[in-house]
């Protein structure tokens, strides 16, 4: 894309023209409400999560929500995310991005007004699903449209950086304005801040230009299917395994079609004129470690988001307004790294900020992971802004690495497979993490109970109401309140401990392996 804006600077100063009166008054509305309308729209996509994640401890009190249920009502949600994501930018380049974008806004907003109707755990959880399908549809179109509407490198890695920090937006508004919501109505009102956003989104959309891919060529369906059951069948077993069983007879089928379907995709791609995803990309060690990267960064920003909830909510037994009050440290801290990220990635390249965001996240999860049921804030709150710092320095660098590292008609391509890698990397986060701590919680709830000196026949039932989900109705003695929260925390430690590992990882990984070439675009074969 770079390089074709010098040519036409060129060819308009060879005819001596020059633009109308007015042109570039025009020009620069549109592109900030072009701007306006992508961020609102990707604000969307990530509220839905952390205001969802907010209020799980009414949602589990209300509908009687089991605990895999509770993993279910936001992974539902991501888990149509990153299974649709590729194949919505796929076709947002064939008929029309900006289409798409406004489809996924009325998609989303109807799956939001679906959920505040909802009055079971079933009925919650498709529409979130159907939240989540519009959710894939805006995030690639989204910014592929900011790619096509702003060509210049430097200033579309600062309007990467501003579409970026609206997803930490959208994450540190969620639990607050649920925290609100809750405290004078009931769960339903959570769901009803996406449907007003969607509007003011929509209004914007008319001032944004249309745009398609070069040479989309014939839609590559077999791609489209190929890809959208691999990651279907991969998200799923991973978070109904946490239940049944990762080695029970479905979901090892299911492993068995997510690793067929892969083969068959790689396979369908390479041999497809115009493919969905194209394999070659990955030969790029660089591109390949940017994909890890983007993913390792929304496990930990997802997962570590919906550890603290249910930490704040079931052990410390904190309202959902003062859960978002306390999470308001981690997400707002991201927004003000992420928005100042562009700057620090044309000083210092892709590599630095990747590299210290993912050792500052990881050492602030360990540092999580030693926090008791009667831990104070004031001990939480640095680990807290240290870990929305790592993530903030992640964010923009991820998306704008994987832009910038394909060629000029591969950047739908590539904003695709980043977005689709954060979100897989997402409801990893949500789901893996998530069954970390409840079996972690059923593991250690027994012998907390008979350390705590509950009778026996009375663990029986504490043990069956934790895993039914009918533990928070009539009051329970200390003796079990204190036993649950002690192996409520052993999981949450188990969690942090691991997403902490993982990010450290992952920051090796990006030492060794991302290019450290902030604008450099390898030319079209």
């Amino acid at each position: 894309m770079s390089s074709s804006t010098p040519v036409a600077r060129h060819a308009a100063g060879d005819l001596g023209s020059a633009p109308p009166r007015g042109a570039a008054g025009v020009g620069a509305r549109r592109e900030a409400l072009t701007l306006i309308a992508m961020c609102l729209g990707t604000m969307m996509t990530f509220l839905q999560i952390t205001a969802s994640v907010s209020a799980l401890s009414a949602l589990q009190s209300a509908l009687h929500a089991t605990p895999t249920q509770v993993v279910w009502i936001p992974s539902s949600y991501t888990l149509l995310v990153a299974a649709l994501i590729l194949s919505a930018g796929t076709l947002g380049n064939r008929y029309g991005r900006r289409r798409l974008f406004r489809a996924g806004v009325l998609v989303m907003a109807a799956g939001s007004l679906l959920a505040v109707a909802a009055g079971s755990t079933g009925g919650l959880i498709a529409a979130q699903a159907i939240s989540g399908a519009g959710g894939a549809l805006i995030l690639p179109n989204s910014l592929a449209l900011l790619g096509a509407t702003f060509t210049d490198p430097h200033r579309r890695t600062e309007v990467v950086t501003a579409w970026a920090a609206s997803s930490g937006i959208g994450l540190a508004v969620g639990p607050l304005l649920a925290g609100v919501l809750l405290e004078h109505h009931s769960w339903h009102a959570v769901f009803l801040s996406n449907p007003v956003l969607a509007v003011a989104a929509l209004l914007a959309t008319p001032a944004v230009a249309e745009s398609r891919a070069p040479a989309a060529g014939r839609l590559d369906v077999a791609g489209l299917l190929l890809g959208t059951v691999t990651i279907a069948a991969l998200i799923y077993a991973l978070i109904q395994g946490g239940h049944d069983g990762y080695s029970s007879g479905p979901i090892v089928v299911l492993w068995a079609v997510a690793a067929v379907a892969a083969v068959a995709f790689v396979l369908a791609e390479r041999r497809a004129a115009a493919p969905m995803l194209d394999i070659r990309l990955f030969r790029s060690g660089s591109f390949s470690a940017v994909m890890a990267v983007a993913a390792v960064s929304l496990f930990g920003f997802t997962g570590v988001a919906l550890m603290l909830v249910l930490f704040y909510q079931r052990v410390q037994n904190l309202s959902a307004l003062a859960t978002g009050w306390r999470l308001l440290v981690m997400f707002g801290v991201y927004v003000v790294v992420a928005s100042l990220a562009g700057r620090v990635i044309r000083r210092t390249g892709f590599k630095l900020p990747l590299a210290l965001g993912l050792v500052i996240g990881g050492l602030a999860c360990l540092g999580l992971a030693a926090q008791r049921p009667d831990s104070a804030f004031a001990h939480a709150w640095p680990l807290l802004a240290a870990f929305g710092a790592g993530c903030g320095l992640m964010a923009a660098p991820s998306t704008a690495a994987a832009l910038v590292s394909v060629p000029a008609q591969s950047a739908g391509m590539a904003s695709g497979a980043v977005n689709t890698f954060r979100q897989v990397g997402s409801v990893m986060g949500s789901s893996i993490l998530g069954t970390l701590l409840t079996a972690g919680l059923a593991s250690a709830l027994p012998g907390r109970l008979a350390a705590h000196g509950v009778p026996p026949a009375a663990r029986e039932q504490v043990v069956a109401a934790v895993a039914s989900g009918r533990s928070g109705g009539a009051p329970q003695p200390a003796a079990v309140r204190d036993a649950v929260a002690d192996a409520f925390t052993s999981g949450f430690h188990t969690s942090m401990l691991v997403c902490g590992v993982v990010l450290l990882v992952a920051a090796v990984l990006a030492l060794a392996a991302v290019h450290n070439r902030p604008h450099h675009r390898p030319a079209a074969s």
